[in-house]
C-alpha cells in the first residue's frame, strides 16, 4: 500500500508532462500564451466571461494552473489577462490562487522525481543550504517571491530539492506572492482600457508600468526593513552615536579598514587587545620572511662552490637568527603603530573588546577602566589563532605553534613539524637550512594539497634534498615520553613508529576567532568552516555589524584581508547610497618555499574537478637565460586557458621570485588582458619576468594558423624564383 501511495504523485506528474508535451507539439498552449493572442481575444474572452463566468473562470484557472506547475512560460501574460478580463478584484483571487497551487505542484515534482536523486549526489555539497532553509526558510522563500529576482519556476523547482515541507511552501508562497501579482493584474486592468494610441499615454497605464518597475526596488526595501526591524527587535537603538566606525582587531583588516574610515573623514576607533599588526607582523608574514631569508643564505653559502666561489664556510648563530628576525619586526612596526594611525585621525584603544548591542561595544583597558562607545557600524577583523590537534599527550609534552616559535634561542637539534600546508613547509625548510634534523608529518597523500601534483612533487623533493624526511600519508597518534625523552608515535597501514624530537611544531592550520567578544550573546551565526557567517558586502546578520579578514574567510592571507577591509568600510560609511559586492575572482597567492609556488585563478586539477574546458600552456624556467645565469634553472609557468583563445583561466608558477612573477598576470586577469597582450608587451632582457612573455609564446606557437602560414612559405619560394 505505501508503494501504491507513493507511485501516486510520480504518475500524476508523469501525466502532465505527458499532457504538456502534446498540447506544445500541437502549438496550442504556446499560441494562446502570447500577449498578440490574448489582445486579439480579449472580446472574445470578455462574451464568454459574461456569458459562462463560473466555467470561464474554471478554465482560465485550470490553465494557469498548468501554465505554473510545467513551468512554461506566460505565466506573466497569463496575469495581464486576468486583469484585462476579470478586472482587479476577481483577477487578484483567481491568479493568486492558481499561481500558489502551480508552484506547489511544480514543488511537488521536482521533489519525488528529482530531489533523492540531487541529495544522494549532492547532500555533502547542499548540506549548508539543507540547515539554512530548515533554519531560516520561510524568511528566504518570503524574500525570492517578494524580490523578484529569480524566475518564480525556478524557485518552485529548487525549493522541492531542500527539505521545507509542501505545507510551509505553499503558505508562504501565497503571502509572497500576493503583492506582486495585485501590481500585475492592476496592470492587466489598465491594458485593457487602451482604445487607441493616446491611451498609452494615460495617467493610469503610466502609474502601472511605474508601479511594475518600482515594484522590486520597494519590495526589496520592504523586507530587508522588516528583517532588521526583527532582529534588532531587543536591542535599544541610541539617541546618538559617539561613532562612526569601530573596529575590532588591528591586524590587516583592521588597519586597513581603520586607515579607509579615518581618511573619508568618519570618527573611528579602533580596539587592539594585543599587539598592533595582528597576527601577519608579530608571528605569521614578517617574522617567517625573515627566517626564511636567513634561511636561504645559508643554504647558498653550503652551494657556494657551484659558482667558483671557494672555501666560503658559515656558522649559523640561531640566537643571532632570531635577533634579526625581532629587528625586522621592529623596523615594519612603525608602519603599524598607535603613534601612526593617531597622525591618522584614528581613535586607537588598547583593551578587550566586548559586542553589548548592534550598536555598542565595551572596551575594557589595560588600566581596569571600562569605556563604552556608540557607533553606528561595527567591523569585526579578529583575526585567526593555530590550530592544536588534539593529539593524546601532546600538550603535557609540550609544543611550538606560529605563535610561540619566535620566543626560541636555541635551534632544536631535532625538530618534528606537522603539516604539509604552506605554513608547515616553508618552516621545515627554513629549520633543516638552519641545521635543524626536521621531520615533517602530514596525514594525506602529499604536501600542499591544494596545489597540482607535479608542483606538490617538485616542492617535496626540494625538502628531501634539504633533509627534510617527509613522512607522507602518516597519522599523528600521540607523544610519549620518558627518561630517555619525547617521542611522537605515527601511523600508517597500521604499522606504528616513534619519532625522536626536542621540539614539535604544530602547523596543521588556523581556527578564526570567534570567542569572547560576544557573537555568542548577539545570536551572530558561525559558516561551515567555524568563521563568521557573511553576505556578499561582508555584513553578518546584523546588517550594521560586518567581518573581514581570518574571522570572515574564505581565504587566510593578508592581502584579502586587506581587500576585504575597503568593501567593508565603503558598505559601512555608505552603504545607504550604495554598496559594492567582495570581488574574489582574481586573488593571487604564494608559498614562499624554495622554489616558491604562486598561483591566481584555477589550477589543472580544479580544472578538471569542475569539468572547466581548458587548454595548458607550459614553459620551462630551465629554457630562461636569467635563471641559468643565476642557477635557478628549475621550474615552470603553467597558464591555462579557454580552448582555441588567448583569455586566461589561472596560472602557477613554480620558481625563483615566482611571488613576484605571479603579479602581471594578476593584472591581465584583472582587466580581462589575454595571452596576446603579454606577449605584445616588451620585457627587460635578461630578467626572469621574461617568462612569463615566453609561456605567451609559447601558447602562440601552439594557435598558429598553419593553413596560412603553408601558404606564405609558398609566397617566399614563388619570391626566390
Amino acid at each position: 500500500m505505501r508503494h501504491g501511495r507513493r507511485a501516486l504523485p510520480w504518475l500524476a506528474a508523469l501525466l502532465a508532462l505527458v499532457g504538456a508535451a502534446a498540447l506544445y507539439r500541437q502549438g496550442e498552449l504556446a499560441r494562446l500564451l502570447t500577449l498578440e493572442q490574448l489582445q486579439a481575444s480579449h472580446a472574445a474572452l470578455l462574451g464568454a466571461y459574461e456569458a459562462r463566468p463560473l466555467i470561464t473562470l474554471l478554465a482560465f484557472f485550470g490553465v494557469y494552473v498548468l501554465a505554473a506547475a510545467l513551468s512554461i512560460p506566460g505565466a506573466v501574460i497569463l496575469t495581464l489577462a486576468a486583469g484585462a478580463i476579470f478586472g482587479l478584484g476577481v483577477g487578484l483571487l483567481v491568479v493568486s490562487f492558481a499561481s500558489s497551487l502551480g508552484a506547489l505542484l511544480a514543488f511537488l515534482a521536482a521533489r519525488y522525481l528529482l530531489r533523492d536523486l540531487v541529495q544522494a549526489r549532492l547532500g555533502k555539497s547542499l548540506a549548508p543550504i539543507n540547515q539554512g532553509i530548515a533554519r531560516e526558510g520561510t524568511a528566504y522563500l518570503l524574500t525570492l517571491r517578494l524580490v523578484p529576482v529569480f524566475p518564480f519556476w525556478l524557485i518552485n523547482l529548487l525549493m522541492g530539492l531542500t527539505p521545507m515541507s509542501a505545507g510551509r511552501f505553499y503558505l508562504v508562497s501565497q503571502i509572497g506572492m500576493l503583492a506582486g501579482t495585485a501590481v500585475y493584474v492592476n496592470a492587466g486592468t489598465q491594458l485593457a482600457a487602451i482604445r487607441s494610441a493616446g491611451d498609452i499615454l494615460s495617467p493610469g497605464l503610466l502609474g502601472s508600468f511605474v508601479l511594475l518597475g518600482l515594484f522590486p526596488l520597494l519590495a526589496s526595501r520592504l523586507v530587508a526593513w522588516t528583517q532588521a526591524r526583527r532582529r534588532y527587535a531587543r536591542w535599544p537603538r541610541p539617541a546618538r552615536y559617539d561613532r562612526n566606525l569601530v573596529v575590532i582587531g588591528a591586524g590587516a583588516g583592521g588597519l586597513v579598514t581603520a586607515y579607509i574610515g579615518a581618511a573619508v573623514k568618519a570618527r573611528v576607533t579602533l580596539v587592539e587587545g594585543h599587539r598592533m599588526g595582528g597576527d601577519c607582523l608579530n608571528s605569521g608574514c614578517v617574522p617567517s620572511k625573515a627566517l626564511i631569508r636567513s634561511a636561504k643564505l645559508a643554504h647558498q653559502l653550503r652551494k657556494a662552490d657551484g659558482f667558483g666561489i671557494r672555501g666560503a664556510t658559515g656558522t649559523v648563530d640561531f640566537a643571532a637568527v632570531m635577533q634579526r628576525v625581532h629587528r625586522v619586526i621592529r623596523d615594519i612596526e612603525p608602519h603599524d603603530s598607535v603613534e601612526r594611525y593617531t597622525a591618522l585621525g584614528v581613535e586607537v584603544l588598547q583593551g578587550h573588546a566586548r559586542i553589548v548591542s548592534p550598536w555598542c561595544v565595551e572596551v575594557s583597558l589595560a588600566d581596569g577602566a571600562v569605556q563604552r562607545l556608540t557607533t553606528r557600524s561595527i567591523v569585526i577583523a579578529a583575526g585567526a589563532s593555530p590550530v592544536v590537534p588534539a593529539i593524546p599527550g601532546l600538550r603535557e609534552a609540550g609544543f611550538l605553534t606560529s605563535e610561540n616559535l619566535w620566543s626560541l634561542t636555541e635551534l632544536p637539534r631535532r625538530l618534528v613539524v606537522l603539516g604539509g600546508g604552506p605554513i608547515g613547509c616553508e618552516l621545515a625548510q627554513s629549520f633543516a637550512r638552519l641545521g635543524s634534523e626536521v621531520t615533517q608529518v602530514e596525514m594525506a597523500p602529499r604536501v600542499l594539497a591544494r596545489e597540482d601534483p607535479e608542483v606538490a612533487e617538485q616542492v617535496a623533493a626540494s625538502l628531501r634534498a634539504d633533509g627534510v624526511r617527509l613522512l607522507t600519508g602518516h597519522q599523528a597518534l600521540r607523544v610519549e615520553q620518558d627518561a630517555q625523552g619525547r617521542r611522537l608515535i605515527v601511523g600508517q597501514d597500521g604499522q606504528e613508529h616513534g619519532l625522536d624530537f626536542d621540539q614539535i611544531l604544530c602547523a596543521v592550520g588556523r581556527a578564526p576567532r570567534v570567542t569572547g567578544y560576544g557573537l555568542e550573546e548577539l545570536g551572530i551565526p558561525l559558516g561551515e568552516r567555524g568563521t563568521i557567517q557573511t553576505n556578499a558586502w561582508l555584513q553578518t546578520l546584523y546588517p550594521n555589524i560586518y567581518a573581514v579578514g581570518d574571522v570572515a574567510g574564505p581565504y587566510q592571507l593578508t592581502h584579502v584581508a586587506a581587500h576585504q577591509a575597503w568593501y567593508a568600510a565603503v558598505n559601512a560609511l555608505f552603504g545607504r547610497f550604495r554598496r559594492f559586492r567582495a570581488d574574489y575572482s582574481v586573488i593571487p597567492w604564494t608559498t614562499f618555499t624554495d622554489p616558491e609556488v604562486a598561483r591566481v585563478g584555477l589550477s589543472q586539477a580544479e580544472a578538471i574537478a569542475q569539468g572547466i574546458p581548458h587548454e595548458v600552456t607550459r614553459y620551462d624556467l630551465a629554457d630562461l637565460d636569467r635563471a641559468i645565469a643565476d642557477g635557478v634553472a628549475h621550474g615552470f609557468v603553467k597558464v591555462l586557458t579557454v580552448p582555441g583563445k588567448d583569455r586566461i583561466l589561472g596560472v602557477c608558477i613554480v620558481g625563483e621570485h615566482a611571488g613576484e612573477l605571479i603579479a602581471p598576470w594578476v593584472l591581465a586577469m584583472r582587466h580581462g588582458l589575454g595571452l596576446n597582450r603579454m606577449l605584445g608587451t616588451i620585457h627587460t632582457y635578461p630578467t626572469l619576468a621574461e617568462a612569463n612573455k615566453y609561456a605567451a609564446g609559447q601558447w602562440k606557437r601552439a594557435h598558429a594558423p598553419q593553413r596560412l602560414l603553408r601558404w606564405v612559405a609558398r609566397y617566399h619560394d614563388w619570391e626566390r624564383r
